[in-house]
Parts: C-alpha cells; sequence; structure tokens
C-alpha cells in the first residue's frame, strides 16, 4: 500500500527566539528533503481538548490554552516558549499523531510519518518542557487504546534525550510498553535503567556520550526487539528524535543516517512479525539541519520500503 505524511503549515507558525535550536527551519529542511517521495499527504487536523486529555487533565490543557500570547513570546521554562502560533501548532502536532493512528488503523496506509512540531516526549501531565507542550505520541498511544480497541501498544524512543514526558504519562498504564534509549548523563537527567515503570512497562536504555551505530545496533538486537516480540504489541509507536547524530549540536552519540535506516528497517521487520507492519512514527529532536533532514528522509525511506513489503 503505501507511507503516509502527515504534516501542516500550522507547524511553521510556532516561533521560538532567536538561536533557539526548535526553530522553524528544522521542519522546513524535513518536509524539502520528503518532497517528491512517494507518499500520501494528509493535512494534520487540530487536536480537541478531548483528545488532548486522553493524556492531560483538563487544567493542563486549559492553562496552555491560556499561556499563548497574542503578541511576542513567552517563556514557559527555560528551554520552551510559545508565540502566537504556538497553540496551533501544537494542537496540529497533537492532531497529526491521532490522524496517522487513524490512518494505519483503519487500513488507509501501511505506516506513518507525522512531520509536525512542536515535539513532545519531554512534556510531563502537567508541565511544558524540553521544547513540548502535549505528549503528542502519549496521546497517540491512548487514543488507539481506548478509541480503536486496542490492548497492547508499544512506544520505541530513539531520540537522544530521555522520553521522561512520555514516561510520565503512561508509566502506570500496563496496556503501553514504552522503551527509551538515550544518552546519560544528559538533560533531562531521567531514564535510568531502574525507572521501569508501574507494571514492569518501562525499559530504558543509557548510553554513554561517543557510542556509535553498532553499539545501538547490538542494543537494538539484544534488548529492544526482543522486549518489542515478548509484548506482541498491535501497533508500534516512534519517537523519531534524530539528535543521536553524531553532528547533532546538543549531545553526543556518534549515529549516521545509514544508522537510522538500519533501525527503522529492524523496527519494521518487527512490527511485520506481530503487528501487520503497523508503525507510527513521531518526529522529536534533531538539531543540526542537513543531519536532521537526511537522517529523516533515511527513516521515511525505510517506511515506504516496509510499507512495499506488505
Amino acid at each position: 500500500m503505501t507511507t503516509a505524511l502527515i504534516s501542516h503549515p500550522d507547524c511553521l507558525a510556532h516561533i521560538t527566539p532567536e538561536g533557539h535550536p526548535e526553530r522553524v527551519a528544522r521542519l522546513q529542511a524535513v518536509l524539502a528533503m520528503l518532497d517528491g517521495k512517494d507518499l500520501l499527504r494528509v493535512a494534520a487536523p487540530q487536536a480537541a481538548d478531548a483528545d488532548l486529555e486522553l493524556a492531560h487533565p483538563a487544567r493542563y490543557v486549559a492553562r496552555i490554552r491560556a499561556t499563548g500570547p497574542a503578541e511576542g513570546v513567552v517563556q514557559l521554562d527555560p528551554d520552551t516558549w510559545m508565540s502566537p502560533g504556538s497553540l496551533t501548532a501544537a494542537l496540529s502536532a497533537a492532531g497529526g499523531a491521532l490522524k496517522a493512528v487513524d490512518l494505519v488503523l483503519q487500513g488507509q496506509a501501511d505506516n506513518a510519518f507525522v512531520a509536525c512540531r512542536p515535539p513532545g516526549h519531554h512534556a510531563e501531565t502537567e508541565t511544558p518542557m524540553g521544547f513540548c507542550l502535549f505528549g503528542n505520541v502519549a496521546i497517540a498511544a491512548k487514543h488507539a487504546l481506548e478509541r480503536h480497541g486496542l490492548t497492547r501498544v508499544a512506544i520505541v524512543d530513539f531520540d537522544v534525550h530521555h522520553g521522561n514526558g512520555t514516561q510520565d504519562l503512561l508509566q502506570n498504564d500496563p496496556r503501553i510498553l514504552f522503551i527509551s534509549s538515550h544518552q546519560m548523563p544528559l538533560y533531562p537527567d531521567t531514564g535510568a535503567p531502574e525507572e521501569t515503570g508501574g507494571h514492569d512497562n518501562v525499559m530504558n536504555i543509557a548510553l554513554r556520550a561517543g557510542a556509535d551505530g553498532h553499539a545501538y545496533r547490538t542494543i537494538l538486537a539484544d534488548r529492544i526487539l526482543p522486549r518489542l516480540r515478548d509484548f506482541a504489541p498491535e501497533l508500534i509507536l516512534i519517537s523519531a528524535g534524530f539528535d543521536a547524530h553524531r553532528d547533532d549540536p546538543l549531545a553526543g552519540l556518534c549515529l549516521v543516517e545509514a544508522d537510522f535506516a538500519e533501525i527503522t528497517e529492524a523496527i519494521c521487520e518487527l512490527a511485520a512479525e506481530v503487528c501487520n507492519g503497523r508503525v507510527v512514527s513521531c518526529l522529536e529532536g534533531g538539531y543540526d539541519l542537513d543531519a536532521l533532514a537526511n537522517s529523516a528522509a533515511v527513516h521515511v525511506d525505510a517506511l515506504i520500503a516496509a510499507g512495499q513489503k506488505s
């Protein structure tokens, strides 16, 4: 069948201060690199409050809505800002993840990539942080469970930073397996291997600075894929951060584009085995524009190739 690409121009309206690493140019670079690929292109809808409240309490959703400024920018924490277009962008990012789940579970696409911003995996239950406002992937997981009737969903987060927000939102739900591989020590200083969730449903894999693709492929083969196979999810969600690339300015892992391609291929092969290839990937980090765009491109190429095999 096909791979869906979900995005929206509203995601370019989230403006951060000059010099901020999570900037409009990130999404522009990704979309430019994906231009011309054989993809089902779908506009991301805006998430409704009821969607966001699958993971966040209503009081938090209301607070974020009230915080968005009419002009200028406001600072929510040392790293996280809102401009007049940020709320709409964040609603589109969350809505895009929901739409991707719908397309894949309804059989309209084999798999999907959500190219939206701001990212989401650092947004905790009631705390915006790390460039993130809403937990996009966590909301998508809850959507698959509560509205599509699935019983097991897995999330693989290969962003260089620990997905503390996703863990905070989902760690007490036994229907969800959350696997995060990340550099430690590094922001947000969470994600120790001892953090295993309320139902042994969290796997945190800490990597030291300098770890390369060989090291990652080892933990993928020895730990991530076996855990996924044992859990037998009905859908796999990916928090696709490309800041583990050796050229990324915010971290110190040493993956290259070919590594991201192999990681994606391996996850898709496992998905073909356990859940009819159903994979939804959402853009998270990646702050060197060339590394981000090239890595996202090979990631999507691997999704396309997996869809063509189905």
